[in-house]
């Protein structure tokens, strides 16, 4: 067990996908795992271990924004063993040809700040996905024939952004879209030398303002899910 986690030695498995909403780690584990456990509840924040086609995979919520990911994320890495980490979450499209509803595969992920600016200093440190797990996950979007784009995102720290010159040079530049917690989970998998992705859907658009219904959310969801599980263990 560790401060934030409640998990005995062994609950963890080596491939954990990580949901921001603990609801949705629920949901993802229920829906596509067989003999799944409960591993971890503590401040609600649910872990999920089970199997997938004979692999064995824990779903944990990491909570909203990097410094709440980088504590789970750490001690799954540190005192668990984590060593495939792929957050699957939403994001916003950023681009005109990122459409409500596709699936994003985070090449690079470009940010202000994280948990980690204290070590890097001075440097602007580039925090990229594991090619590995990159390639095969843009290969299982397309055997899947879901509409996927692959390049680089921005990982906001903050929600309610009152910068609107950030949003017009990242989309000037070519980022596909934005979330909370990528850059840092990058950064981590870097720094342990762990394998690292993000799956995105685009759930809303920044430059549009359309939004996904919530009743439409759980099959696009889904999709992502499949496409990081078959990533995972290609």
């Amino acid at each position: 067990m560790t401060v934030h986690i409640g998990a005995q030695p062994g609950d963890i498995a080596e491939t954990v996908l990580l949901p921001g909403d603990p609801y949705r780690a629920k949901w993802a584990a229920e829906t596509f795992l067989t003999d799944v456990k409960l591993v971890n509840e503590v401040r609600g924040m649910l872990g999920f271990t089970g199997m997938w086609k004979g692999n064995r995979v824990t779903i944990h919520g990491s909570g909203m924004g990097m410094p709440s990911l980088s504590i789970y994320v750490n001690e799954l890495i540190k005192d668990y063993g984590a060593k495939t980490l792929i957050r699957i979450g939403s994001c916003g499209g950023m681009q005109d040809s990122v459409k409500v509803r596709d699936v994003i595969v985070a090449m690079t992920a470009t940010t202000l700040s994280t948990p980690s600016r204290g070590i890097f200093k001075e440097m602007n440190f580039a925090p990229c996905a594991d090619y590995g797990l990159l390639r095969a996950a843009a290969d299982a979007a397309e055997a899947k024939g879901t509409a996927t784009h692959v390049g680089g995102i921005y990982s906001s720290d903050v929600f309610y952004d009152e910068r609107p010159d950030l949003t017009e040079q990242m989309t000037r530049h070519g980022i596909l879209g934005v979330e909370m917690e990528a850059a840092e989970l990058y950064n981590l998998a870097a720094r342990h030398g762990r394998r690292a992705l993000a799956v995105l859907t685009v759930s809303d658009h920044l430059l549009t303002g359309e939004a996904l219904p919530s009743e439409d959310r759980e099959k696009t969801f889904g999709d992502m899910v499949e496409i990081a599980l078959e990533a995972a263990f290609a």
